[in-house]
């Protein structure tokens, strides 16, 4: 399968996400690839958009590759690789300031005049544009999970199958479109797949 672009994907997995239409669900796009695609997402469902903010770790000379990730409350994922990858205690901790300082500035972008929406209670839809290690994906259902959620969905168009297996324990419900054996990059599934920009995540945010 390979989508057109993100718009494409959205839409197809709101077909997929049907039965939540109208439950006011909480859809919570990892930024920044994700958010355009949470805002149709939301729209459809007749939901509430916001972000979730987590930071891949990348590899050293390799940034990347996910060797783990952190959340906004700083909690980490370390994958079993990770060492094998050149990933020292050492230089993990100092991926994960780096990365939480990206986080604290895009907070501040995003999300300036308000606190995080909170998930407590609230069916919430975690949603990405692919996973690749599925390392981001795992921080941010963490990050969720803590929060007390009704109940919890990855929603993603295309995963690396051993990746989605990964993901799976971390949610109540995964919904995936696809998961190809012959998986590289989430990019190669996108006939158009260009980088979201800053004002593009604020403006969806915004419902503009």
């Amino acid at each position: 399968m390979v989508f057109e672009d993100r718009t494409d994907a959205a839409r197809q997995l709101v077909a997929a996400l049907a039965r939540y239409r109208g439950k006011n669900p909480l859809v919570l796009a990892i930024p920044r690839g994700a958010v355009p695609m949470g805002r149709l997402i939301a729209d459809a469902l007749g939901g509430e958009l916001d972000v979730v903010l987590v930071r891949k770790l990348g590899a050293p000379g390799n940034p990347e590759f996910a060797v783990g990730a952190v959340d906004e409350a700083g909690w980490e994922y370390i994958a079993d690789y990770a060492a094998e990858m050149g990933a020292s205690k050492t230089y993990l901790a100092e991926e994960a300031d780096a990365q939480l300082a990206t986080m604290r500035a895009r907070r501040a972008a995003y999300t300036p005049a308000r606190a995080p929406t909170d998930p407590a209670g609230r069916i919430v839809i975690v949603v990405d544009d692919g996973l690749a290690t599925g390392a981001t994906m795992m921080a941010a259902l963490h990050s969720v999970r803590a929060r007390g959620p009704k109940r919890l969905v990855c929603a993603v168009p295309v995963a690396a199958p051993e990746s989605l297996e990964k993901v799976r324990p971390h949610a109540d419900e995964v919904v995936c479109l696809d998961t190809p054996a012959a998986f590289h990059a989430v990019g190669q599934f996108y006939r158009t797949f260009g980088q979201v920009e800053d004002r593009e995540v604020v403006a969806a945010l915004a419902g503009r």
